[in-house]
């Protein structure tokens, strides 16, 4: 397959204007995009050009019927001064599942992967120096069409940003286990990183924030409330020195950075257990003081230290960390794997 990739250079970048000591995650965005098109079953004019504004159709489908689906990946400057982007292959596995299951076309890998390094190629000048920082990249696609009946598009455009960012949340989490609201059923798109997901969070996440929380633990909301995820990462907990964490399932997204934390436990000595985790248990562990650690894994934020979880009306406060503790090793290896301090055995990097 042909991968041309036409290329049109920005005039004048816009990197002397941020500062990169004061980052706010998600608000700065580097010099370029890569872009693509999908009419009637053929992928068109790949291209690179400066970041600019679209113009769609108000009557474009995506905007009315939610096909619309995205990834987060993220790219680091290493020791020896390459660029890593991080486990392209996974998340490309993940957005196809993603497109597949909102009946959209998926990009041919080739086109994805070198998009991608292209991409981030050209913007490298962007990539954050700082420990914690990164180049933060988003993929994503969306309906086209200009119909405005209920219909599966035949038209849609490709996307790929990026932006430097710094860490996403910089104090441990107090968490509400969710009770009332779902964030997904069986037989949904729970697994799919598709808009309507997020969109349908907000309020319940909302009405937590209302009450001094940082976000819910969202649960099966069958009678024995499973975990599911936490917020918009997935949940990892640390029961009596086992890492555990919800098996996968259609309602629970297939974290790249969940599935990373997971192959370093067994690297690090420790047991892991994906299964159902219920309010009950997490109760239960929590008076025996066996549940030594919780916290949110996800691309934004890597892994966010849970220090409050409020259970059947009550806060059980969770351990201080440590040096030694499960999350702060695993982060810390998975950041030097990133960089280039260790080796990256799994084959985990694509450097550019």
């Amino acid at each position: 397959m042909n991968t041309q990739i036409s290329i049109n250079n920005i005039k004048r970048s816009r990197l002397e204007s941020i500062d990169f000591n004061n980052l706010e995650f998600g608000k700065n965005i580097t010099d370029h995009m890569f872009s693509m098109d999908h009419i009637n079953g053929v992928w068109l004019n790949a291209r690179i050009t400066p970041f600019s504004n679209l113009s769609i159709s108000p009557a474009s489908l995506g905007l009315h019927y939610g096909q619309t689906a995205f990834e987060g990946m993220k790219a680091f400057k290493m020791i020896d001064g390459n660029i890593s982007i991080f486990r392209i292959d996974k998340h490309y596995k993940r957005f196809s599942r993603t497109l597949e299951r909102m009946c959209m076309p998926v990009p041919p890998f080739e086109f994805f992967t070198e998009g991608l390094k292209a991409l981030v190629n050209i913007d490298r000048k962007w990539v954050p120096l700082d420990e914690g920082a990164s180049l933060y990249i988003r993929p994503f696609m969306f309906a086209t069409e200009e119909r405005f009946g209920v219909n599966i598009s035949n038209e849609y455009k490709f996307i790929i940003f990026s932006g430097p960012v710094k860490k996403y949340y910089e104090n441990p989490l107090r968490v509400k286990i969710e009770e009332n609201f779902m964030r997904a059923g069986k037989g949904g798109t729970g697994f799919a990183k598709c808009g309507g997901n997020y969109g349908g969070s907000f309020y319940p996440a909302q009405l937590a924030k209302e009450k001094g929380f940082d976000q819910v633990l969202w649960t099966d909301c069958s009678q024995d409330l499973n975990i599911e995820e936490s917020g918009t990462m997935n949940i990892i907990f640390v029961i009596d020195n086992v890492v555990v964490t919800p098996a996968l399932s259609d309602s629970i997204l297939d974290g790249v950075t969940r599935d990373s934390f997971l192959t370093l436990a067994k690297d690090l000595g420790y047991k892991t257990e994906e299964r159902k985790v219920s309010q009950a248990e997490l109760i239960k562990a929590c008076k025996e003081s066996k549940l030594n650690e919780a916290f949110g894994s996800g691309t934004a934020a890597v892994a966010s230290q849970i220090k409050v979880i409020n259970m059947n009306g009550a806060d059980q406060i969770l351990p201080d960390l440590s040096d030694n503790s499960f999350m702060v090793k695993a982060k810390k290896l998975l950041s030097e794997i990133r960089t280039g301090i260790v080796p990256d055995k799994y084959n985990w990097n694509t450097i550019v």
